[in-house]
């Protein structure tokens, strides 16, 4: 029997994001396989700090060392401590999260590379960071036997940057679990938008970490300019403190949209369909993301979509939402107006986000990933 360790820190110390795409795949993937052998690796934890694994089939393999105190050791010090002598012997490695820790050399590996961002928007990443993924990531793509990158937009970013091989790189679409769905008990919709200080309002919504790339006062500009033309609208962000915020918050000054930004903090996954379904639209006009996850939770929940022209979200996004360019302040206003003034418009984008949703789910994403699995194993 195949023994294969998955690291799962990321989804022990993330709520969202990378955190949630390794929480769901690895769900999806208890389901999809339940006769291998699966360790799952969490760093800075204890066996009994966790919750029952997914799975018959699945253990944890933990370490009270940080993932903070591993990088030092890794990836800075580059001491050659296989991972290994945590998970146990295995036969694959698949790390989740953009860095390859040092294996064996019979153990098979596996890198998951989400975005490039640190080198598409760079002044969006903290120097620090930024020097520690450029180090790291190019070292880790070239060791990895496979890697899986989250879209073709971010598979031709490895092709381009690291001059990774085609043939070395599958694209693994994320998915939208089935809670996700358009909240129609008005009661339960309006309790959720009263403990978050948005019931009776009208507004549009952004969901993500609070970092520059999110281009939040890009949003809060266009919608200071529609405030200005007499249009009251509020815009409510759901996301976690990130890093670099001073600029999000300088643009609440600048426009005087105190009164209208609700700077919502890290949301529940439980508490999301209903955010997501109060909501005019989804305003998901990054600079740069890997993939885009909240464009299909939005269109799930019938909420229309406007995000941005580039990277991976055209290709997430398909026909189903209203593309813009997020350095365009007009354009981005514009796209609003039109969803608020034309119902025909409203009403078409809704059925088409239902309909394009469906193209992406966990159980398809499982089902690749186990064939990956197998064919490295060979």
């Amino acid at each position: 029997m195949s023994r294969i360790a998955i690291d799962y820190t990321p989804a022990y110390e993330q709520g969202g994001g990378i955190g949630r795409y390794v929480r769901e795949l690895t769900a999806a993937m208890a389901l999809e396989d339940p006769v291998t052998d699966y360790r799952l690796f969490v760093a800075g934890s204890k066996r009994n700090q966790l919750s029952h694994p997914p799975g018959p089939n699945f253990d944890w393999r933990t370490t009270i060392l940080t993932p903070r105190w591993l990088a030092r050791i890794w990836q800075r010090a580059r001491v050659p401590l296989p991972v290994e002598a945590f998970t146990g012997p295995v036969d694959l490695f698949h790390a989740t999260d953009f860095v390859m820790p040092p294996t064996l050399p019979r153990t098979r590996s596996l890198l998951t590379v989400h975005d490039l961002s640190f080198i598409r928007v760079p002044d969006a990443a903290s120097p620090s960071l930024r020097r520690y993924l450029e180090a790291v990531v190019p070292r880790s793509v070239k060791r990895a036997d496979h890697v899986l990158a989250d879209s073709q937009a971010t598979k031709d970013d490895l092709m381009e940057f690291y001059r990774t091989p085609a043939d070395k790189i599958s694209v693994l679409y994320s998915a939208v679990d089935s809670r996700f769905g358009r909240v129609t008990d008005e009661s339960a919709l309006q309790e959720v938008l009263d403990r978050h200080g948005l019931k009776d309002l009208a507004y549009v919504l952004s969901v993500g970490t609070v970092q520059p790339r999110k281009n939040y006062s890009g949003a809060i500009r266009a919608l200071s300019r529609l405030r200005d033309e007499g249009i009251d609208l509020h815009y409510a962000v759901a996301g976690g403190s990130g890093w670099l915020e001073d600029e999000m918050y300088r643009s609440i000054r600048d426009t005087a949209m105190d009164d209208r930004v609700h700077i919502l903090g890290f949301i529940p996954d439980e508490d999301l369909p209903a955010l997501y379904s109060g909501a005019r639209a989804l305003l998901a006009v990054s600079l740069y993301e890997g993939f885009g996850l909240p464009v299909l939770e939005a269109m799930a929940c019938g909420t229309p979509v406007i995000t941005s022209n580039l990277s991976s979200l055209p290709e997430v996004a398909g026909d189903a939402g209203i593309l813009v360019d997020p350095l365009d302040t007009e354009a981005i206003s514009d796209a609003i107006m039109r969803l608020l003034t034309d119902a025909a418009l409203r009403k078409q984008l809704v059925a088409a986000g239902l309909e394009h949703v469906k193209r992406f789910s966990w159980a398809r994403a499982a089902s690749q990933l186990k064939s990956i699995y197998d064919e490295l194993l060979g």
